[in-house]
């Protein structure tokens, strides 16, 4: 495959794309190679570090929103999510991409006016992910069967915004993914996860106490088995879906890699 040199070098518009994290274990894992293949620049808009940050889209080609431990509703806790609320309108208004993973598409659901709220169970560890028939016609999910094992972390669920499109289901949490217009995705689980990524949610602080705190209901153990089994497909799947959303950016295909595929 004939190796992408770097846009700038060429001459053309580097694609600049703003990155909202909230906590140090929850990156652009599979999704951060991807974007730099294709010539972007990637600031991340650390919260986690400076939770009073305040930044504009102005300049910006694209809004990743990443997960986190939160509710959306904490905004006393975390001023933040009040600004991450305001930048979302702002990139809606712009009509640029939009992707949302785990809090961050309860996030995108908030803005648009719905109910995020704790859900009656946890999803931790691998899942049965189904696609809606909306789910299987749409481009960063044609390539999924209509069942797949997604990797999942989250306490809280969202409501399907009006005028959005629903395009996956769970059996225990049904509002998994959503698109809006056909520029802005939510997603609840977590494509851009790698198996030392998972690895370090395993052990990080916060996410530990919640596996102890669940009296063997989740594993560790159990998730670290099912990632060996899983993880490949997965970063299959991820590096599809997440080609597709970077197509939303107009890139010509030719400048395109897919020796990942």
């Amino acid at each position: 495959t004939r190796s992408q040199a770097p846009r700038a070098a060429r001459g053309e518009y580097m694609k600049r794309i703003l990155v909202c994290q909230h906590v140090a274990h929850e990156i652009l894992g599979t999704l951060n190679p991807l974007f730099k293949e294709h010539g972007f620049r990637i600031r991340y808009a650390n919260f986690g570090r400076h939770p009073d940050l305040k930044i504009s889209l102005d300049g910006y080609d694209g809004l990743v929103v990443l997960g986190g431990p939160m509710n959306v509703d904490e905004t006393v806790k975390y001023p933040h999510l009040a600004h991450e609320v305001a930048l979302i309108q702002e990139g809606l208004e712009k009509e640029i991409p939009i992707l949302g993973i785990c809090l961050g598409a309860q996030l995108i659901a908030k803005t648009l006016g719905e109910k995020v709220a704790r859900h009656h169970t946890k999803e931790i560890g691998w899942y049965d992910l189904h696609l809606m028939e909306a789910g299987q016609k749409d481009s960063l999910f044609a390539h999924f069967e209509p069942m797949e094992k997604m990797f999942q972390w989250h306490g809280d669920t969202f409501d399907i915004p009006k005028g959005a499109v629903h395009l996956a289901s769970s059996p225990l949490c049904e509002n998994q993914a959503f698109r809006y217009r056909n520029n802005v995705y939510g997603v609840q689980f977590h494509m851009e996860v790698d198996e030392p990524m998972i690895q370090r949610w395993l052990t990080v602080g916060v996410n530990k106490q919640e596996l102890d705190d669940s009296k063997g209901v989740f594993s560790a153990d159990l998730i670290g088995k099912e990632t060996g089994q899983h993880i490949g497909r997965l970063k299959s799947l991820g590096t599809q879906s997440f080609n597709a959303f970077i197509d939303l950016f107009g890139i010509p295909k030719k400048f395109r890699r897919f020796s990942s595929r």
